[in-house]
């Protein structure tokens, strides 16, 4: 069976979901409300935030999906008591047992997650070691993690590549760090806030990420006793301290579920109420959203996204890293540009490999094409390394019904909203990726009335 097969099937079995496929009878508009939880790229790193404390953290707003489960595992197999609280949503994880985990469990638990590379530092400070397995994640581009070992280097840490994996251990401890980064990179700026907070000394980050997901774990770090301080320039100074105790803080909305419902409306011309979603983080978004003919209305418990009749617009779009628009709002968004009328372009400067998932919708009667060339503002750092990443979609297309193998978590979802849009039957496989940072995805689909049929 191949990689992402088994993929999707371990993803799915994560959360309960016992079918691979599913079947979806498109041209009908998705309308009614869903509920959001915290988001993926949060409530993952903030799980890993817990082993810093001497004390019970408390998360709430934690979604039931893969992602998740998979860090859980892996703090259970390093000896952290996860346990559900009070209300749904809510854990409980108790650090006071941490302990080193064979390479076998870990690599068992990570499977293809990438997320045992933020462990290191934490477990550094707990226990002088850490062991990580060969890593995986989306295919969508290039995510090496010798710069995490480099930066991990640079707080003290000793680093050694075995057959299995890789072992670090600290002997003398770490120490803050003076840490540049090439690019404001989400990954690397989370590995140097959860090593500095308890290393000895002053850390400077410049160059860091300052994505709301960042923020909200730099407001959790400091919950637990952390010195953080953000520049405007993108520089974080964290001063260490001795000592961490335990969080209770309930997580940040998931903004790319949130935009990709908003998607889905726009290109099944529907109407969906996405509970949970705020303003703030979603500025840039709606900006586009808007400018694409979408319409949006804000509540305080959330936000109404519906296609409010006429044509859609073309619009040019470069993603970039926060404050821009985001990678992960791209692929959902594209499904919408191919009802505009007229030319539009995508031009993506964050994964380099982001647009695979287009060869499914020209397929399925899409006028897509895909560039090396930067079709954007200006060049970019894929200008000139033959990387595809630049697409130009021409509208309106009429989707038609057909079978699907889903890639990656966006690309997969933005399968998903195809098949909604198109007319006739399409089978979409490997659904279990899209539980990977989707929670109920299933049964949302369900509440807002989409026809579908799930295959074992």
């Amino acid at each position: 069976m191949n990689t992402l097969v088994d993929d999707a099937k371990q993803h799915g079995s994560a959360v309960g979901l016992s079918v691979d496929r599913i079947t979806i009878n498109g041209g009908k508009p998705l309308r009614g409300r869903i509920e959001l939880k915290g988001a993926k790229n949060l409530v993952t790193k903030a799980m890993v935030a817990a082993i810093l404390g001497d004390t019970p953290s408390v998360l709430k707003d934690v979604p039931n999906i893969s992602d998740v489960r998979i860090v859980r595992g892996l703090l259970e197999v390093h000896g952290v008591t996860v346990s559900a609280g009070a209300e749904e949503g809510e854990l409980i994880l108790d650090p006071s047992a941490v302990e080193t985990a064979h390479m076998a469990d870990i690599d068992a638990h990570a499977g293809s997650s990438r997320i045992p590379i933020l462990f290191c530092g934490p477990l550094l400070h707990r226990l002088g070691e850490a062991f990580i397995p060969d890593l995986g994640g989306c295919r969508i581009g290039d995510r090496p993690i010798d710069y995490h070992l480099e930066v991990l280097r640079n707080f003290g840490a000793i680093v050694e590549k075995l057959p299995s994996g890789i072992r670090m251990s600290a002997p003398t401890g770490l120490h803050g760090a003076k840490v540049s980064l090439p690019y404001p990179s989400v990954g690397a700026t989370e590995q140097v806030l959860l090593t500095a907070v308890l290393a000895d000394g002053i850390t400077e980050l410049s160059g860091a990420a300052i994505e709301p997901e960042i923020m909200d774990l730099i407001n959790i770090l400091q919950k637990m006793g952390a010195i953080i301080t953000v520049d405007t320039d993108r520089v974080i100074r964290i001063e260490g301290v001795d000592k961490l105790d335990g969080y209770t803080h309930r997580a940040l909305f998931d903004r790319n579920e949130a935009a990709s419902w908003a998607a889905a409306a726009l290109a099944t011309d529907g109407d969906i109420f996405v509970g949970g979603a705020r303003q703030a983080e979603m500025l840039t978004f709606l900006n586009v959203f808007r400018k694409v003919g979408g319409a949006f209305e804000i509540e305080e418990d959330g936000i109404r996204f519906f296609h409010p009749g006429g044509e859609l617009k073309p619009v040019i779009i470069e993603t970039d890293v926060h404050p821009g628009f985001m990678t992960d709002w791209q692929q959902p968004l594209v499904v919408a540009l191919t009802k505009a009328h007229g030319v539009s372009i995508v031009h993506e400067t964050v994964y380099e490999q982001r647009f695979g998932f287009v060869d499914a919708l020209v397929d399925m009667g899409a006028s897509i094409d895909v560039h090396k060339e930067c079709l954007g503002a200006g060049a970019c750092r894929f200008g000139q390394r033959n990387f595809q990443h630049s697409a130009v979609i021409s509208g309106p297309s009429k989707l038609s019904g057909a079978d699907i193998e889903v890639p990656d978590l966006r690309g997969g979802f933005s399968h998903l909203i195809a098949a909604l849009t198109a007319e006739g039957r399409s089978t979409v496989s490997n659904v279990g990726i899209i539980a990977r940072g989707y929670e109920n995805f299933i049964t949302k689909l369900e509440l807002l009335g989409a026809d579908f049929e799930l295959e074992a």
